[in-house]
């Protein structure tokens, strides 16, 4: 798959975030939180061992039609939501998410919609137990990629992340994820979907 561009700096991720046009007043308010949290951290943001917050990356897989979203059905957050992952020190995000969607669902045959994250956003994250440790409450940086995929792929869930994975109506989002403190975010993704579909 060939993209125009790839975030692979520090630096490059800051001037992204600094020519940004932000959807809203709260994705604006949340680019600018983006911005001083890199500022403040440095390299620090792509490691999950900063306690306060870390860089994660989001896809949002569309089918042909545009009128499905691939998403699976986490098992330690226990709703469905976007694939995704934590950057783990790997500052190509687009290298992360495509890894993430591999390892999340089996797809591979993918076509990039927009060189460039589409949306942003900061979601909180409970305290929770991960493979027996504990997890204080922190929050996801999180930058989501926009994909196109043949919805007849073969796919499967990883079952030691997800216990589902599934092409979902998008005017059944609010159904499966309406408890989901994602679900504004989702709602957002689509309106800007509408421009680039």
């Amino acid at each position: 798959m060939n993209d125009n561009r790839k975030i692979l700096t520090l630096a490059d991720l800051y001037s992204f975030l600094e020519l940004y046009k932000s959807f809203d007043d709260q994705e604006e308010n949340e680019r600018l939180a983006f911005l001083q949290f890199i500022k403040t951290f440095g390299d620090f943001s792509y490691i999950r061992d900063n306690l306060v917050g870390h860089l994660t990356v989001s896809a949002w897989i569309v089918n042909s039609g545009h009128d499905k979203t691939l998403m699976a059905f986490h098992n330690l957050y226990k709703f469905w939501a976007w694939l995704g992952g934590h950057t783990d020190g790997q500052p190509d995000l687009l290298k992360v998410i495509l890894k993430e969607i591999r390892e999340e669902s089996s797809l591979h045959d993918l076509c990039l919609l927009a060189p460039l994250p589409i949306d942003l956003s900061i979601l909180s994250v409970e305290s929770h137990y991960k493979h027996g440790v504990f997890v204080p409450r922190h929050l996801h940086y999180n930058l989501t990629y926009c994909f196109e995929a043949d919805e007849n792929q073969f796919i499967q869930a990883k079952p030691d992340e997800n216990s589902g994975v599934n092409w979902i109506d998008l005017k059944d989002i609010e159904k499966y994820c309406r408890h989901d403190q994602a679900y504004p975010y989702y709602q957002r993704i689509m309106k800007k979907m509408q421009k680039i579909s």
